[in-house]
């Protein structure tokens, strides 16, 4: 070969691999630039992942929850009790933040958290074994109120009126609302024309903690059917075997609410309504007769009786059309665990003791003992 032929040969293949180099680095270069690219988005994406995980559940919700943490707890398992009752969003990184901060020494026993508070509060509280918010208010709803009573409980403690609470107690768009996140307690039949609220009978008797100074009227009428709804629908098996649905339960509820001071005297008479029922009997209970007429009577007259009412047990036969107010859980366990015997009536005397009868003539003989003997 030539020298000029071997020269140009030469040049030739010097050039490829200049090029094949050239070619090589602007590939590890992209490589490079690519694996840069992914460790930084990883690390920024992990930091914003774990930050999120590590922030509040909910800023804005201030409703406490009742978590348990048992004697013996590991991390991991007081880890995963949080999460499953939503103070914390993500157990795995609240593990590993305790770890990495060498937070130990966390008791057990019960607490009242909320999503609101911080990874940091949470950790403080189980550690001194105190729960960290208290509540700003505590309003507590007696047993037997009806919703009118109830709005004027609330108005007394927030800047609302009566009439506010009240209208949206007649509120059909929001009592929709709420039959579609409630649809086991709240049926069609609360929306019958005839029926005065809706949610009569299904705000909860119970002391309502409130962790702001003002609260809206929506959120305090939820938080009571929510009550309401941890409470009645574990029976809901029960009260079907006794011929009931959960709208039947809950007035019933409400009769033996107002009938009786005890949770064993409510599961007698529980036992005398069914009783009455199967026998095609009208329940005939005064407190329906009051709530008949709109008001508190201190004694019922017979003229009284009289009045025209889908709630007026001496007018209709069956349950009332709806609840006359809210009740105890004592109530609706007698509705659902009756007492059976063979009574058909009773009667209480003037120190609050119940009489029951089998027949009306021992019935009212028990009348003229215990009453018109008076």
């Amino acid at each position: 070969m030539s020298d000029s032929k071997f020269k140009e040969e030469y040049e030739k293949n010097k050039k490829n691999r200049t090029e094949e180099a050239g070619k090589v680095r602007k590939i590890v270069a992209s490589v490079l630039i690519v694996i840069t690219i992914v460790l930084i988005v990883g690390v920024v994406g992990g930091y914003f992942y774990v930050s999120s995980a590590l922030k509040p559940v909910d800023e804005n919700d201030e409703e406490p929850v009742n978590v348990e943490i048992p004697s013996g707890s590991t991390n991991s398992e007081i880890a995963a009790i949080l999460e499953d009752k939503g103070v914390i969003s993500n157990s795995t990184i609240f593990r590993f933040y305790t770890k990495f901060k060498n937070e130990t020494g966390f008791q057990a026993g019960s607490y009242e958290f909320t999503p609101a508070m911080k990874t940091d509060s949470i950790i403080d509280s189980l550690q001194s074994g105190k729960v960290v918010k208290e509540p700003k208010k505590r309003v507590t709803i007696p047993e037997g109120q009806t919703v009118e009573q109830i709005a004027e409980i609330y108005a007394g403690e927030f800047s609302f009126s009566k009439k506010e609470f009240m209208d949206k107690m007649k509120d059909t768009d929001y009592i929709s609302s709420l039959r579609e996140k409630y649809p086991e307690l709240l049926s069609e039949a609360i929306m019958q024309e005839e029926i005065r609220y809706p949610l009569e009978g299904y705000l909860f008797a119970a002391t309502y903690s409130f962790y702001k100074k003002e609260v809206g009227i929506e959120k305090i009428i939820e938080k009571m059917v929510s009550k309401t709804s941890s409470v009645v629908i574990p029976y809901k098996e029960q009260v079907k075997e006794q011929g009931l649905n959960i709208h039947e339960a809950v007035t019933m509820a409400s009769l033996l609410e107002n009938e009786a001071r005890t949770a064993e005297s409510r599961r007698e008479i529980s036992g005398v309504f069914y009783n009455r029922l199967e026998e095609d009997m009208r329940l005939q209970t005064d407190p329906t007769v009051a709530y008949a007429h709109g008001e508190h009577l201190e004694r019922t007259k017979y003229d009284d009786l009289e009045i025209e009412s889908p709630f007026n047990t001496y007018h209709i036969s069956g349950l009332p059309i709806g609840p006359i107010s809210n009740f105890n859980e004592n109530s609706m366990e007698a509705v659902a665990s009756p007492i059976n015997s063979e009574y058909l009536y009773f009667l209480a005397d003037g120190e609050g003791n119940i009489h029951y009868s089998k027949t009306l003539k021992e019935h009212n003989k028990k009348k003229e003992k215990y009453i018109s003997g008076n």
